[in-house]
């Protein structure tokens, strides 16, 4: 079973910013997509910004220009920093990594981590 431990999450005025971070049990190499998801009460899950394949990236429209998603292939982890924070982005934000095929201690699948609250206030 993959791993995925965030931190970074927090209380923030609106204006501040947030970096947040996955870590991950497996080489990040071993990773088809990573990225960032969240969900707000009463709301779906959705897409914030995520590593596609090799160095591309993709980003929710409304995170443009503020968010900035990176990773530490040494530390095998994934950052998200988060500039600018409004209202709007207050959520719980979810670490999800993609492996599409099996290595021999780790099976193809769909990961999640636990989220971390990230609540910006007005």
């Amino acid at each position: 079973q993959v791993q995925l431990v965030e931190s970074g999450g927090g209380l923030v005025q609106a204006g501040g910013s947030l970096r947040l971070s996955c870590e991950t049990s497996i080489s990040i190499f071993s990773i088809n997509t990573m990225g960032w998801y969240r969900q707000a009460p009463g709301k779906q899950r959705e897409l914030v910004a995520v590593f596609t394949s090799g160095d591309s990236t993709k980003y929710a429209d409304n995170v443009k220009g503020r968010f900035t998603i990176s990773r530490d292939n040494g530390k095998n982890t994934v950052y998200l920093q988060m500039n600018s924070l409004k209202p709007e982005d207050t959520a719980v934000y979810y670490c999800n990594a993609v492996m599409l095929y099996s290595t021999r201690l780790f099976n193809a699948g769909d990961y999640w981590g636990q989220g971390t609250q990230v609540t910006v206030s007005s």
